[in-house]
């Protein structure tokens, strides 16, 4: 089935799509992206991503052509064309085209593009998954706070990890965990005491990471938000990561130590049904 796209307010097939090579997307990876799941059809966290969304853009100073709600109906639009029932949607917002200079000049138009891809998200095997992870040295900017498309350092890591039998890495600065190379890093204590890194411009403000967050607390579960060690990592009770992909996914082995029973725990199982019952009711 040949896809529908959205490029710039027009809807055209995928093989028909063009954007410039003078985007500043391309040349510069001056653009930042969302990446939204779809369940039985409708929207998760919707509102969460867009206002990720403008604040990324606001960091960037880049300015959207379209708002919110012409997003949202872009989206409901993608979803009907291409009868989407579960997948997501990629959206990539760029400051636009112009000639090539380090400079930014403030005559742009920016480019938006979207397209779907079906993915089985509540499938048993991608629910069940139990994850390798390696760390790796950070080597990203500073900046990581922004959703920006510069991710070229974290497809290396991904794919070094993979090379050498891993699921994926998770990356480590001045000896504490900060995040996975697409998603957000966390660990269980043996007092069952949820961990994970704070949001500040070290890692992504993931929306997963927050409605999972929220799922602890409703269930009376404790959360610390402080980094972690590599050890104590490789000592954890439970470990997964959480992101608009993998919703959450257990982590069994970290740098060939494996992690509590070497199967899904207790915890991340209760946050994983707690959150498809909430993204189920909240979606648009």
């Amino acid at each position: 089935m040949v896809r529908t796209v959205y490029v710039n307010g027009e809807f055209v097939p995928e093989f028909e799509a063009r954007i410039s090579i003078f985007d500043r997307g391309f040349l510069f990876a001056d653009s930042v992206y969302e990446v939204i799941a779809v369940l039985e059809g409708k929207l998760i966290d919707w509102d969460h991503h867009i206002k990720r969304l403008k604040r990324s853009l606001k960091s960037l100073d880049i300015f959207a052509p379209v708002n919110a709600k012409e997003l949202l109906e872009a989206h409901r639009d993608i979803i009907k064309l291409n009868k989407l029932s579960d997948g997501l949607i990629y959206m990539q917002i760029s400051r636009g085209s112009s000639e090539r200079n380090f400079i930014i000049e403030d005559n742009y138009k920016a480019s938006i593009v979207m397209f779907s891809q079906q993915v089985d998200l509540l499938g048993p095997h991608r629910l069940s998954r139990c994850l390798k992870i390696l760390t790796l040295p950070e080597e990203r900017w500073m900046h990581r706070d922004i959703k920006t498309t510069q991710l070229l350092a974290a497809s290396l890591a991904k794919t070094k990890a993979h090379d050498l039998g891993y699921d994926d890495a998770w990356f480590v600065e001045n000896g504490f965990i900060t995040e996975g190379t697409s998603s957000n890093a966390f660990i269980v204590l043996k007092n069952n005491k949820i961990v994970t890194r704070k949001i500040g411009k070290v890692i992504l403000p993931g929306v997963t990471r927050s409605s999972i967050l929220e799922a602890a607390i409703f269930l009376g579960l404790e959360v610390e938000e402080r980094p972690f060690s590599i050890k104590e990592a490789e000592t954890a009770k439970e470990a997964f990561i959480t992101s608009a992909t993998n919703f959450i996914a257990s982590v069994i082995e970290i740098n060939e130590q494996i992690i509590g029973s070497g199967k899904v725990g207790r915890i991340t199982k209760l946050l994983r049904e707690q959150y498809i019952i909430d993204m189920k009711r909240t979606s648009v």
